[in-house]
């Protein structure tokens, strides 16, 4: 049986747990969900999904923090744990490791996915506790997984020049937006979604977790330079910020007062997954600053939904978003501003781009990376 680490999804991490959640959905629609079986730790706090609750479960009783040690340390020591993730009164025939944490498991192969080595590129923006455990455990993690899915050709090309990766074992398996992303149309939903979160009729959007990486500073700045000649007709939309707390805040809250945004700025906090298609749908300029991807869902879920979106053209972003997203350089305030202005200006141009990006999101889908995944653990258990 392959055991797929479902600890993301059943802990409702935001990028991994799409992921982990997406991707096994879709595993099952192609095979079923005799083949495979899902494993978490932190039981106790976990909260599986109607597809989860399908699969063979092996619950591990470890909250996060001791499993990540645990695991680090049968690494270092050569400690066996293919007892722990085995699935119970069946054969653990590969282990798919979906959060960058791989158990020590030597008796069957094992699949890693990495989804970005942000680590690196950007040290500082990690807490660093988090730092030093990335240093010592994803050099061990990318060299004894048998096969390891990247999800983009930046994330590959990262991991082939600073890990030495064989190219031979590495795979790029594009993640999707969830089929629930398209355009809403109905007028009753779309004000549900605004008068639920307390939007306006009009507003410019984005959305991400909040972290330093995320670059929001630079949004911030850029917003600040745009009055209400600059704005135009959007003079008294704001700029909402969707998306949970992450790490290392206080800076980017401490920069909407610093630059006299109070009100023009406004935090909703977590939205809900089904929330999301109403209010990406009447956005009226999708904007995402971020400094690094590894893949960039939050954009291409937009575009999804038909919203006009401008982004960083950093790391991986405009492979993913191809030309149905606007660019901008993400440390240059100066040039998200004039086209912000630009775009709210030009009705043309942000129904070009509404236009393109449904077709360029439908370029990506989940029925595709599973079958591309069941190819790479075809590969790994060949190896076997």
């Amino acid at each position: 049986m392959i055991v797929i680490d479902a600890s993301p999804a059943v802990h409702r991490k935001a990028g991994l747990g799409r992921y982990a959640e997406d991707l096994i959905g879709a595993l099952v629609d192609e095979n079923g969900s005799e083949r495979y079986a899902a494993f978490y730790h932190n039981a106790a706090s976990a909260r599986p999904s109607p597809i989860m609750e399908r699969l063979t479960s092996i619950r591990h009783p470890q909250s996060s923090y001791r499993w990540r040690m645990v695991t680090l340390l049968a690494q270092l020591l050569g400690r066996r744990q293919d007892r722990v993730v085995a699935p119970p009164g069946g054969t653990l025939s590969l282990f798919h490791a979906t959060e960058h944490l791989l158990p020590r498991i030597t008796g069957a192969p094992t699949v890693f996915t990495l989804h970005d080595l942000i680590f690196r590129a950007y040290p500082r923006f990690h807490l660093p506790r988090n730092w030093i455990y990335l240093q010592v455990s994803m050099p061990l993690f990318l060299r004894r997984a048998t096969q390891v899915i990247c999800v983009s050709e930046w994330t590959r090309r990262d991991a082939e020049r600073l890990y030495g990766l064989d190219a031979a074992r590495t795979h790029v398996v594009y993640e999707a937006a969830h089929p629930r992303f398209r355009p809403v149309r109905d007028p009753a939903r779309l004000r549900a979604a605004r008068e639920k979160y307390g939007l306006p009729e009009r507003f410019v959007f984005s959305l991400s977790t909040i972290e330093p990486r995320k670059n929001l500073l630079t949004l911030f700045d850029a917003w600040a330079r745009l009055d209400a000649a600059a704005l135009g007709d959007f003079a008294d939309a704001p700029l909402i910020i969707g998306g949970r707390q992450g790490w290392l805040t206080d800076e980017t809250y401490a920069a909407v007062k610093a630059r006299g945004l109070d009100g023009r700025v406004r935090f909703t906090g977590y939205i809900e997954d089904d929330d999301l298609p109403a209010l990406l749908s009447q956005a009226a300029l999708f904007c995402f600053p971020s400094l690094y991807e590894g893949f960039g869902l939050p954009p291409l879920e937009a575009m999804a939904c038909g919203a006009p979106t401008l982004s960083s053209n950093a790391s991986c972003l405009p492979e993913v978003l191809g030309d149905a997203a606007e660019y901008a350089a993400p440390t240059d305030a100066g040039a998200w501003a004039a086209a912000i202005s630009r775009l709210l200006g030009d009705v043309g141009a942000r129904a070009e781009l509404a236009r393109r990006g449904p077709p360029q999101a439908a370029r990506y889908s989940w029925a595709r990376a599973a079958r591309e995944t069941e190819a790479v653990y075809a590969t790994a258990l060949g190896q076997r």
